[in-house]
């Protein structure tokens, strides 16, 4: 182990991980070596960038730095530093809880441990990478202005603020001249890009610009917000062949009882609308949505109303998640936590029972089309990819067989497909003649 060896955790979703990755870059520019979510340990210095979105989400960070004290109290871990959500969330009640991490780092003063370790001023915006070197993610904005009212995420990031666009076409540039070849857009709400810096809806704008950018070749676009849609970017989705026929957007219900109570500004025959001029004006569009089970007052036929929805909407990717009664939220202020977490957990697996369903009939859909496929990776006796309906981690897989020829990760591939399953793709590289 060098003296300048570092462990650092990831807990949470992408845009965490982009945080730690400019983390990575600077310390790495000061001469640390970096070792990513470690199976084992590397180092006697240790940082958890942390998840503090919902229940289940803080006890793994929790739990996390939990086990590294431990570490540090046996004489494994000589320092310990905690940066993230969960810090930037309950940064005056933790220290006093877990004194044996040094230091306590929020979402957005992160670069300020680079300064303790380097004893250096920080700037500039360097990035090292953790995902394969041929896709990555595109953080465009901070924060969201929605105000949900389960949702805690403006009470750790803030009000929304864009990046400018010169800024993330230079850094879109950059990932392509390190080999990325699909961007992976996120924001806690993509719809709203723009709307503070240029006082108009500049996401179409900017996904345009960036699909200009050389060397990438899959533009995917994750977190869209239903309200206030930017319909513009529909066209631009349908016309420029590097955006992927993909779109990321949480609906969270359907019926108006229960998107009024969970303040989404919408109601169930605008959301029904939106989705039919989704797939109307970008056919062949893959939709992935997650829904919520269990908000305060959600009766047993509002239940039965998202059921029926599903069925009829057909999402093609689809996650859900129970409801977590969130401190500070407005629904922790006004409604009470009145559904048993054991009807809120059964309304959970029924629905993702249903889901499962539907995706086995979808999928099935897909034997016999020869499909575009970037790989990923290889496990095993296969290859690993994904077809342009799919982001990284979350949906489904492509499995090919491997056989005499060697397959290039990083590469794109005809592959015709052979057999489906729920949420995996079987089948084998097309032979070009």
């Amino acid at each position: 182990m060098g003296k300048k060896d570092i462990d650092i955790l990831t807990l949470g979703c992408s845009k965490n991980l982009v945080d730690t990755e400019r983390l990575m870059g600077h310390l790495t520019a000061y001469g640390w070596h970096c070792h990513h979510d470690p199976e084992k340990p590397h180092s006697r210095v240790a940082i958890i960038n942390t998840c503090g979105f919902i229940g289940d989400a803080k006890e793994e960070s929790i739990e996390t730095i939990l086990n590294f004290a431990r570490r540090k109290t046996d004489g494994e871990l000589d320092k310990l530093y905690v940066m993230g959500c969960l810090s930037q969330r309950y940064a005056k009640d933790l220290p006093a809880e877990l004194p044996e991490v040094d230091g306590w780092y929020g979402k957005f003063d992160y670069l300020n441990l680079v300064e303790t370790l380097t004893h250096t001023p920080c700037e500039g915006h360097l990035r090292q990478l953790t995902t394969p070197r041929h896709y990555a993610y595109l953080k465009i904005s901070e924060g969201c202005n929605r105000m949900c009212s389960y949702c805690a995420i403006p009470l750790i990031t803030g009000r929304h603020h864009s990046r400018s666009e010169n800024e993330i076409v230079r850094e879109a540039e950059w990932l392509s001249r390190q080999g990325v070849k699909e961007l992976n857009v996120i924001a806690q709400d993509l719809s709203s890009y723009g709307t503070d810096l240029y006082h108009t809806h500049a996401l179409p704008r900017l996904i345009k610009r960036l699909a200009a950018v050389d060397g990438i070749e899959w533009i995917r676009l994750h977190y869209a917000y239903p309200t206030d849609f930017p319909d513009e970017l529909l066209t631009v989705m349908a016309e420029e062949k590097k955006v992927c026929k993909y779109l990321d957007i949480a609906l969270q219900h359907c019926t108006d009882h229960m998107l009024g109570l969970m303040r989404r500004h919408i109601t169930r025959a605008e959301q029904d609308r939106l989705i039919a001029r989704i797939r109307e004006q970008v056919p062949g569009i893959y939709l992935r949505t997650t829904l919520m089970v269990g908000h305060p007052d959600e009766t047993e036929e509002d239940f039965r109303k998202l059921m029926d929805w599903t069925r009829q909407m057909r999402f093609e990717r689809m996650g859900a998640f129970a409801y977590s009664h969130e401190d500070d939220t407005y629904a922790y202020r006004h409604y009470e936590d009145n559904i048993p977490e054991a009807v809120k957990q059964e309304r959970l697996q029924t629905l993702m029972a249903l889901q499962q369903d539907l995706a086995e009939e979808q999928q099935a859909h897909m034997v016999g089309q020869t499909v575009r496929v970037l790989l990923d990776r290889e496990e095993g006796d296969y290859y690993i990819g994904r077809t342009e309906h799919d982001s990284p981690e979350v949906d489904c897989e492509v499995l090919i067989q491997k056989e005499h020829a060697p397959l290039t990760i990083g590469t794109f591939y005809p592959v015709t497909i052979t057999r489906a399953e729920a949420f995996d793709l079987y089948g084998k590289v097309k032979v070009v003649s």
